[in-house]
């Protein structure tokens, strides 16, 4: 078994300082406490503890005289003020890196923004950060960052500042900083994430890839250690969360031929070397053979009178098969020998191993010929999906399912999907595939049909993805639109959410295009929509309808008949009688019913009259 341990794994910068703060006070022989664990492992703070390294867990904990320590973590403005007020001496082992997000929020609260950041909210770095803010909010998930956002129209031009938590992802950063940019429209955005946390979890990713097992160093409680951990699960089937040596059982290395070891953070050298030494000592484990097909085939080959069976389960990959359904008798049919009973005289035999074993074959070409083959979703872990594709497990990583982080992976469970098989490892039993493969491949063939078919005028029907104070986009089958503001809708709206709604399905038409910068102007307002022909086509001159009075005026009242079509009532209309002004016998709001008594097509005013009305009613009570 070979083992290989990351080169970046253990302290990072930060860490290492911290702790070398606190050997250097406990040295000095006065009394020193820190404010928190130094560090998120425990073996680290046991050792200072046998130094004589106190842990308190508030200011006001600190006695007179103490040394209080600030772990990397860093404190809130107001736990260092309390510090300061007590008269104790202050050793800052805060993290420069996160020193330099305090003095970003900070700057930002003096400049009136709102502060976003990206982390853990209950972290202490975290906490920390939120100390040093004016106004803030924390987001776990850029799932969790759109729903606030979208909800929020009042924020679309509101300063804001983000940030994020140095131990965050890259991939997370990423794809809230993306959405955020398009979001709003007075943002700072500031890059946070500690590089050496980038660098550990590059090589994590990039070493799980290639090793049949990881085991990923740190205590349980460790934020980057759980990441690490995730990381590793997106590339590999084998993951272990260890705190220490100790943790490590030969028997779940059984049939590894490599292990690759990482650890986080806040885990020391020693106990990295430890687990390193272990790993070396278990056992190693014989690699498996990858066997010929014909050599397989060959020892299937009975060469004896013996009586073979097949137990059902044996029969398919697919347990829903009844045997049946693809065999009948006198048919002859490829086996695998399992076992051989010479004192009963019978051979237990495997239709489905046989299969299995082709299926190997097949899944090397697939991956040559990026082939796309079916399958069906069997389970959901952490790391993404496991998927059955003719009795073999492949591997689906969060990454490759097609659904966003934060998405309902678990609801894909007993789903049949097309994917394409990346990577095949016959001899650790390893494949892996991706639905993002065909999904991506579809998406860009209609992007290629769209381009090649567009023109002005063309009508499309969209689904809208995204909302923007000055519109919405609507993807139009692979291709995403902007529907202007002033486009959406024949009245004055405030923002598009007073029209359309993320998810909604309206139909669109060509404006204009750029197919060099892959713009597209729809529109979604149609002739049809307009208020004024909606009026022309459903009313004429004579007609008594219901309106509603919207606003009084001096010389008449105007009233609502249609949403964006307002008639005129004169003075002189609103009653049988003279009358000093509307108010006395109108109010805003009110329903009346008037008559449509002319109609100006050309400049688009209408005369109303309640008048009219009243003079035929009495003329018919006569």
């Amino acid at each position: 078994m070979s083992v290989t341990v990351a080169k970046n794994a253990g302290f990072c910068f930060g860490v290492s300082r911290a702790v070398e703060l606190v050997e250097q006070a406990a040295a000095a022989g006065k009394r020193v406490v820190t404010l928190g664990p130094i560090i998120h492992n425990r073996h680290v703070v046991e050792r200072f503890r046998q130094m004589g390294v106190g842990v308190i867990e508030a200011p006001e904990e600190a006695e007179p005289g103490d040394t209080v320590i600030i772990r990397s973590h860093g404190v809130s403005r107001a736990v260092y003020r309390n510090l300061e007020e007590r008269g104790v001496e202050i050793i800052d082992a805060t993290c420069p890196f996160v020193k330099r997000i305090h003095g970003i929020v900070s700057r930002a609260a003096e400049e009136g923004r709102l502060s976003i950041i990206i982390g853990t909210p209950t972290h202490p770095e975290v906490e920390g950060i939120a100390g040093w803010c004016g106004e803030y909010r924390v987001f776990e998930s850029l799932e969790d960052l759109k729903n606030w956002a979208e909800s929020r129209e009042d924020l679309k031009n509101s300063a804001i500042c983000m940030v994020s938590q140095t131990t965050s992802t890259e991939s997370l950063w990423k794809s809230c900083g993306n959405f955020a940019k398009k979001q709003f429209t007075n943002l700072k955005i500031f890059d946070t994430i500690c590089r050496a946390t980038e660098y550990r979890q590059s090589e994590a990713a990039q070493l799980s890839e290639i090793c049949q097992a990881m085991v990923v160093v740190g205590d349980l409680k460790s934020s980057n250690t759980g990441r690490l951990a995730m990381i590793c699960r997106e590339h590999c089937g084998k993951v272990f969360l260890v705190d220490n040596a100790t943790e490590l059982k030969a028997e779940d290395f059984r049939g590894v031929t490599d292990v690759g070891i990482t650890a986080g953070a806040s885990t020391p050298a020693w106990i990295i070397k430890e687990v390193n030494k272990t790993m070396s000592e278990i056992t190693n484990v014989e690699a498996v053979q990858e066997e010929n097909f014909a050599e397989l085939l060959e020892q299937s080959d009975l060469g004896t009178k013996h009586a073979g069976y097949i137990p059902y389960d044996e029969v398919s990959t697919d347990p829903s098969v009844k045997p049946e359904d693809i065999l009948k008798v006198g048919d002859e049919i490829e086996v695998f020998v399992v076992r051989v009973n010479d004192q009963e005289g019978t051979v237990q035999l495997s239709k489905k191993k046989l299969d299995g074993l082709k299926v190997w074959d097949d899944m090397a070409q697939w991956v040559e010929d990026k082939t796309t083959v079916e399958g069906v979703i069997t389970e959901e872990n952490k790391g993404g999906l496991v998927a059955n594709v003719k009795g073999i497990r492949v591997f689906i990583p969060a990454s490759q399912s097609g659904i966003a982080k934060g998405g309902d992976m678990a609801g894909m469970v007993g789903k049949t999907v097309q994917m394409k098989v990346t990577e095949v490892n016959r001899a650790r039993r390893r494949v892996i595939g991706s639905i993002r493969a065909v999904t991506s491949e579809a998406r860009k063939a209609a992007q290629e049909k769209i381009w090649a078919e567009i023109e002005n005028g063309k009508k499309y029907h969209g689904v809208v993805k995204s909302l923007t104070s000055y519109g919405a986009f609507v993807d139009i089958g692979g291709v995403d639109g902007m529907v202007h503001v002033s486009e959406l809708s024949w009245n004055r709206i405030k923002t598009p959410a007073d029209v359309v709604k993320v998810g909604d399905e309206i139909d669109v038409y060509v404006i204009s295009f750029d197919p060099e910068k892959h713009k597209i102007s729809l529109g979604y307002k149609t002739a049809e929509m307009n208020p004024w022909n909606q009026f022309m086509t459903k009313y004429a001159v004579g007609d008594v309808v219901d309106a509603k009075v919207v606003k009084l005026m001096t010389f008449g009242a105007f009233a609502e008949i249609l949403p964006g079509v307002d008639g005129l009532i004169h003075i002189s209309q609103i009653a049988d009688r003279r009358i000093g002004k509307p108010e006395d016998v109108l109010s805003e709001g009110q329903e009346v019913k008037v008559k449509i008594t002319d109609v100006d097509a050309e400049n688009k005013r209408i005369s109303l009259s309640i008048r009219a009305l009243l003079e035929e009613a009495a003329e018919d009570a006569e």
